[in-house]
């Protein structure tokens, strides 16, 4: 869990432990301001990793949520927000998923 101290050194950003409802509003607020500056889903996972230290799959949550609460908003845009598959590797597995057994 998080110390007041480490609240303080990340400019103020509610933490995903402590404040979950704040938290994953402060990403869906992020994600929505990605869309303003038109990026794709990639390049917005990208730029809150990087810049917001969001982890990725955090991001890929609250988006899948935004898609299911606005279908009708994705359906009409979705052309321009997720044009292709995450292919980027955001996602890393240690070992592949359907791997085959040595005998």
């Amino acid at each position: 869990m998080c110390t007041p101290y480490e609240d303080q050194s990340q400019h103020n950003l509610p933490c995903l432990h402590c404040h979950p409802h704040t938290y994953i509003r402060m990403v869906q607020h992020m994600i929505e301001r990605c869309m303003l500056l038109h990026m794709t889903r990639d390049e917005c996972v990208k730029a809150l990793d990087q810049h917001a230290s969001i982890l990725p799959l955090v991001t890929l949550t609250v988006w899948r949520g935004l898609q299911k609460e606005n279908k009708d908003f994705f359906e009409a845009n979705g052309h321009f927000f997720s044009p292709r598959p995450l292919s980027s590797g955001y996602v890393r597995r240690s070992s592949p998923r359907f791997a085959r057994r040595k005998q």
